[in-house]
């Protein structure tokens, strides 16, 4: 799913490639993606591109005479800029046209959870927010309050839009990896030095990642907007070697989602359960990386 950093840049290219150019025309493919059903998508067309904003997750564009199209990509959806007129293909959800380009938003994947909010003010597409604080704009007293409002791992704490805004698997994992501070520890067992230091460790990370996509794309277009990048600490490098101390990378999975780790930089060497390998292996599950290596060891020698 694209995160703060990824969304960011799309704002930004989007408004500096179309800031004040019309939108000629809007071509539907899917129609389960819009998600409002007044004012019409067809009420776009013939307007002046505004200006383009961010809220959390969602890209919105708006235009002049004042509507508000917020696009919501979720885990597979993505923009895409192409030749005008270009056809939407088989996995175009819509195709915005503009003069001199079109651009498509896309979903590779079958259960078309992408949306489209068509909204009459900014206050409407503000409103689909879900009220957590924004990470590079929130102060350390506000962050500190945000993470205190509910007992949860940090892992979830970070990726939970009522609480932080735009942070999802993959900054969420290179985050903590950063701050060296487990995934699963409780956000009420968090002492003072500890928050300092996820907070300075999540404006340094989405600060850093935004700067290194900026340059990447330069004047063009993200085309390839991804959570798994080689410049990433953890996050889709399990056991691959720590870039710290060598340790393995370890990963646990739960429900859709995944926590990559260094047990040796943020957990002291302890292994954290996956559950559905917990079930599994009961009571041969490693509980060190010293029991890892000596398990897989055995294994390989059978």
């Amino acid at each position: 799913m694209p995160e703060l950093p990824d969304v960011a840049l799309y704002v930004e290219r989007l408004e500096a490639l179309f800031g004040g150019k019309v939108l000629t025309s809007v071509r539907l493919k899917s129609p389960f993606v819009v998600r409002t059903f007044e004012p019409p998508l067809s009420s776009a067309a013939g307007r002046t591109l505004r200006t383009v904003y961010r809220v959390g997750k969602r890209v919105v564009l708006e235009l002049d005479p004042e509507l508000h199209l917020a696009f919501h990509l979720m885990i597979a959806g993505r923009f895409h800029l192409k030749k005008p007129g270009a056809a939407p293909g088989k996995l175009g959800l819509v195709a915005l046209d503009f003069p001199d380009a079109t651009v498509l938003v896309t979903e590779a994947s079958s259960k078309k959870r992408a949306s489209l909010h068509v909204l009459r003010t900014r206050a409407e597409a503000l409103a689909l927010g879900r009220g957590g604080i924004e990470p590079l704009d929130a102060t350390l007293a506000e962050f500190s309050t945000a993470l205190s409002l509910e007992n949860r791992t940090l892992k979830r704490a970070l990726t939970d839009p009522r609480l932080v805004s735009g942070i999802g698997n993959a900054y969420s994992d290179e985050i903590l990896f950063r701050a060296r501070l487990s995934p699963m520890k409780r956000t009420a067992d968090l002492a003072p030095a500890e928050t300092s230091r996820l907070y300075e460790a999540t404006r340094a990370v989405l600060t850093e990642w935004l700067a290194r996509l900026r340059e990447q794309t330069g004047e063009g277009f993200p085309e390839k907007v991804t959570a798994f990048r080689p410049e990433m600490d953890v996050h889709g490098r399990y056991r691959e070697p720590c870039r710290v101390c060598g340790a393995p990378i370890q990963r646990i999975a739960y429900a859709e989602n995944e926590a990559n780790y260094c047990a040796r930089c943020q957990t002291g060497g302890r292994l954290l359960a996956d559950r559905a390998l917990s079930r599994l292996l009961r009571g041969d599950w490693p509980k060190t990386l010293e029991e890892l290596e000596e398990s897989r060891s055995a294994r390989s020698r059978e």
